[in-house]
């Protein structure tokens, strides 16, 4: 039986980060490296530098001006947030030709980008110091059920196959012998993605909150919000968010209210940008 790292292993050689996005991050992580030394890569991929522009001038990021180079969006958003940017375009690209139905991708996508929207509008609210990065956190925070779905496709339907008295990552534990978030996390590592990112993806499920991060108990929370709103709108609340979760950040009901909202609001601008597809069903 093939455990989380062999998935992670024989993903990493199918869905592959391209050449462009290994350059990117090479200059990212070089502290010598110039605003103009990243945009002169980024411009060289014609759909990325449009993916970029596109999300940089909607309303997610709220810029009042026009942001009409990749060397302005750098100096506007920030490196981090470009980066992140990056990385989403560069991850959907790689799972563009998964072997599934569309109707199944483009759910995928919604939901995924929903848990975005969510835990940046929570942690926004919050204050949460580095907030940037949780909009790329909660995007992908699910791969490892693509991953699955490819190499063993009976596996995460009998995985996705749960109960209202079931939770979806104890199903997957059931099944697989380890959760979607932990084989996105053992992905994302062999990715070389930041540490900052990993690590809250594979502890999405922990509900031992002793020594979680507060990026940790974000993802923890967001998913389960926007799981209410899809596939466990059938759940008991106190089964998906018990009060000892609701206790670790100050969330309120206008805050939940608010999260919700936000979807609303920029999930077709999002979707739009990352996967076509999935933004025309709404």
């Amino acid at each position: 039986m093939m455990n989380v790292n062999d998935y992670a292993q024989q993903a990493s050689e199918i869905f592959v980060l391209s050449d462009s996005f290994v350059r990117i991050k090479e200059l990212i992580d070089n502290e010598d490296s110039t605003i103009d030394d990243i945009a002169d890569v980024i411009i060289l991929d014609p759909a990325l530098t449009v993916t970029i522009l596109k999300l940089a001038n909607s309303t997610f990021f709220n810029y009042p001006g026009k942001i009409d180079t990749i060397s302005k969006a750098v100096l506007v958003l920030g490196i981090t947030e470009v980066y992140n940017l990056v990385i989403a375009f560069f991850t959907s690209r790689a799972f563009k030709e998964l072997n599934v139905a569309q109707d199944y991708l483009d759910d995928f996508w919604c939901k995924s980008v929903d848990c975005a929207l969510i835990v940046k509008y929570v942690g926004v609210s919050l204050k949460i110091p580095n907030a940037e990065r949780l909009f790329i956190i909660g995007l992908l925070h699910h791969l490892g059920e693509l991953v699955v779905q490819q190499l063993s496709p009976e596996k995460a339907s009998a995985a996705n196959k749960f109960t209202s008295t079931e939770l979806p990552w104890d199903k997957q534990r059931q099944t697989l012998g380890f959760s979607y978030g932990e084989c996105a996390a053992e992905l994302l590592k062999q990715w070389q993605l930041p540490y900052s990112i990993i690590e809250p993806i594979r502890n999405q499920d922990n509900s031992d909150f002793a020594y979680s991060t507060d990026e940790t108990k974000l993802l923890y929370l967001s998913k389960r919000i926007m799981l209410s709103q899809f596939d466990c709108s059938s759940h008991a609340i106190e089964l998906l968010l018990t009060e000892d979760a609701l206790q670790q950040l100050p969330i309120d009901e206008n805050i939940l209210q608010g999260a919700i909202n936000f979807c609303d609001l920029e999930r077709l601008s999002i979707l739009s940008v990352i996967n076509p597809g999935a933004a025309t069903i709404f």
